[in-house]
């Protein structure tokens, strides 16, 4: 899933390119909850730096009186007393000769790819055990993937001086002056800029730790959480699922409903998976029923009974037996809890973004937040949001309900039952190096010439992933990224298929925009949102590359209303995600039972707004189901901006005809800001307009039902 550090600097450790993350190994011991960091020395208060100014003019002259006072500034600012002589420091290091500026440049950027690259490596390797399945899990191991190799980083840079000879030789810009000035910036300006901005804060290492562990916490909870589908019965006592379906929450279970509308009694089985979600979200789901293959569970009545042997998976993992129904106890809200409290303690060590909500839309996405929500209500709020509802109940000819918040009607692979896909997807892919194997016949069908399949291949590795999967970056030249895909005992069924397509568009995006950028302090996307995109360029191909799909018109129309509806649908959770933290910051003392009675209210209030009007159900919490709001805080906006940049670059892509090609020249363009790379790419800004036009021009020729 991401494919850079949204911070754009070291400050904190790059997650895995994300759309499924690690998951599922045994219970273990959880990690310590985050706790605060030791108090340390605030900045300085910035000194009258008038004289030094006029030293240091009458050193290097009154052309460099704009660098001398932006350099001045922005180095007192984070200058504390412990640091030492301020005015010493800056009659040494400020740079006015050209050359030598273009040399420590150069110097800096070299060496801050490895240290990036290498402290990246350690991380990896740290939690690989988490990450991969790479056997059973020790206890150590959980501990291990809360280790932060980058919580130190900007820090001691900042103390052995250089963090400040950065900003005391290059600018440290806003949003605002990347915004207006960044179209007329060089790439050597721009990798100028974005040199600056991986010191625009000084975080202590104490406080970077305390957001690693409580993430890694949240996220080691969530890769354990596993529903045993054929340990769900009806009122009947009938299973409907089959044996040994064990899906991690939320990925699989939606997938599974999603893969269930070719199924004569897919209804039925859709409605079950829709209320298990519910009762997570809830947290009314009893404890007992997680990951345990040793109990029946019946979602509607709530009712717990023990398993009959004879219904016990033979490779199920031991567990105990346990009746009493007690709900699982709030621990879904606990974690995220964990998350906010500790980013609440990095609030005040970023004057410019003083909330992690400000962080991630300010400096991790360089979108503001209104802009964002505004993009998202555009589409929820869009009429052709009915009219495409209609066309859905036209199809399935009943009315619509909870669980077609993820149809797949306008996918092909809905005229395929998903047992046929997992038969054709195991047998290709017995293991995940099968499909490492077959990356090169895939990528030239996705146009890449067969020379450049082969170097794509080659730097790319593929690991057996613990969890559903997930796309880890490289950050140095010389190390490959990641590709982690769920494998079970049969093979890679056709979830784990489509998802490795997806994180196979991440990785090829990771590989153009780290070895064929100019500069490496541009290297990856402007944010989270366009690797998304990028990734589902490949994952939209998936059938066609497995063999049971070809582009027609017909096809094309059916995949412009899905990309539409998938944004409709993945809008409101993402701003059911923001409000959840907004709502914290409101309640900074809350319970996790208070949480969870909130965050429940506003996924309801949400659905309620945008989707019982065409989906019914009023008062569902199901928007509250996405693993994200726990183990990736702030994430799920990216999505539905991906959807729209997606299908701005596919519009591009589809005129030119040219995927391999257009997707290199897209991907090598670099960490610009959004609307620029947009407009370099596809030759217009982020916007939500050339969805809307041609869903309604796809709704016209797939005969949809008038407005």
């Amino acid at each position: 899933m991401l494919a850079l550090a949204c911070d754009r600097g070291p400050a904190a450790g790059p997650p895995p390119a994300k759309s499924e993350p690690a998951a599922p190994p045994p219970p273990v011991a959880a990690a310590p909850e985050a706790t605060p960091a030791a108090p340390e020395s605030p900045p300085m208060t910035p000194p009258d730096l008038t004289a030094l100014t006029s030293e240091l003019l009458r050193q290097h002259g009154e052309g460099q009186r704009a660098r001398i006072e932006r350099g001045l500034s922005q180095v007192a600012a984070l200058w504390r007393p412990e640091d030492g002589d301020l005015a010493a420091f800056v009659r040494e290091h400020f740079i006015s000769e050209p050359v030598a500026l273009a040399a420590t440049f150069a110097r800096l950027e070299s060496v801050f790819e490895q240290i990036d690259g290498h402290t990246h490596e350690v991380g990896r390797e740290v939690r690989r055990a988490t990450d991969v399945d790479t056997g059973p899990l020790l206890a150590v191991d959980p501990l291990l993937a809360t280790y932060d190799p980058f919580a130190h980083v900007t820090e001691d840079l900042f103390q052995a001086k250089v963090g400040f000879v950065v900003l005391l030789n290059f600018p440290l810009t806003t949003l605002a002056e990347r915004s207006e000035h960044g179209p007329k910036y060089s790439r050597q300006q721009w990798a100028e800029v974005r040199l600056g901005s991986r010191f625009g804060r000084r975080v202590p290492a104490e406080v970077r730790q305390a957001v690693t562990r409580a993430t890694a916490d949240a996220d080691l909870y969530i890769s354990q959480y596993n529903i045993w589908m054929h340990h769900l019965v009806d009122e009947t006592g009938a299973r409907p699922f089959p044996s040994g379906l064990r899906l991690i929450s939320h990925w699989n279970l939606r997938d599974e409903l999603k893969g269930r509308y070719a199924d004569p009694d897919g209804l039925k089985k859709q409605q079950m998976i829709v209320k298990v979600m519910e009762r997570i979200v809830t947290q009314t789901i009893p404890a007992a029923v997680i990951d345990n293959p040793h109990v029946d569970w019946d979602p509607f009545t709530n009712a717990v009974s023990a398993a009959p042997a004879s219904e016990v998976e033979a490779d199920a993992p031991p567990r105990a037996v346990v009746l009493d129904g007690a709900r699982e106890d709030d621990v879904r809200y606990r974690k995220l809890l964990a998350n906010f409290h500790a980013a609440r303690h990095e609030d005040k060590y970023v004057p410019i973004a003083p909330t992690a909500i400000a962080r991630s839309f300010e400096l991790g996405r360089e979108l503001p937040e209104a802009r964002v929500r505004a993009l998202l209500e555009q589409v929820l709020t869009s009429p052709l949001v009915a009219r495409t509802a209609a066309l859905m109940k036209q199809r399935l000819g009943r009315e619509l309900g909870p669980q077609d918040l993820w149809y797949a009607g306008f996918r092909g692979n809905a005229a395929h039952a998903e047992a046929e896909l997992d038969e054709r997807t195991k047998a290709r892919y017995p293991t995940a190096e099968a499909f490492a194997r077959d990356m090169p016949r895939l990528l030239q069908g996705l146009g890449f010439a067969p020379a450049k399949a082969k170097f794509l291949a080659e730097h790319i590795l593929v690991d057996p992933s613990r969890g559903a999967g997930h796309a880890l970056q490289s950050l140095r030249r010389g190390d490959f990224p990641h590709l982690r895909t769920r494998v079970g005992a049969g093979g890679m069924d056709y979830k784990g298929y489509n998802i490795a397509v997806h994180e196979l568009g991440h990785n090829v995006e990771q590989v153009f925009s780290l070895y064929s950028v100019d500069h490496t302090l541009l290297a990856g996307v402007p944010n989270n949102a366009f690797t998304e995109a990028l990734a589902f360029v490949f994952q939209a191909r998936d059938l066609e590359l497995l063999g049971v799909g070809k582009p027609d018109p017909a096809s094309e129309r059916e995949r412009v209303l899905a990309d539409f509806w998938a944004t409709f649908e993945i809008a409101g959770v993402a701003l059911v995600d923001v409000a959840a933290w907004h709502w914290m910051y409101d309640h900074p003392e809350a319970t996790p039972a208070e949480l969870r009675e909130a965050v429940v209210k506003i996924a309801q209030d949400v659905w309620d707004r945008y989707y019982a009007p065409v989906l019914g159900s009023p008062g569902t919490p199901l928007l509250g189901i996405y693993s994200h709001m726990i183990s990736y805080p702030l994430y799920l906006s990216d999505y539905p901006l991906g959807h729209l940049i997606a299908f701005q670059i596919e519009e591009h892509i589809q005129k030119s005809g040219k995927l391999g090609p257009e997707f290199e020249r897209m991907a090598s363009l670099g960490a610009l800001t959004p609307d620029l790379w947009m407009t370099q790419a596809t030759g217009a800004p982020v916007a939500a307009e050339p969805l809307l036009r041609a869903t309604e021009a796809a709704l016209e020729g797939a005969g949809a039902p008038p407005p």
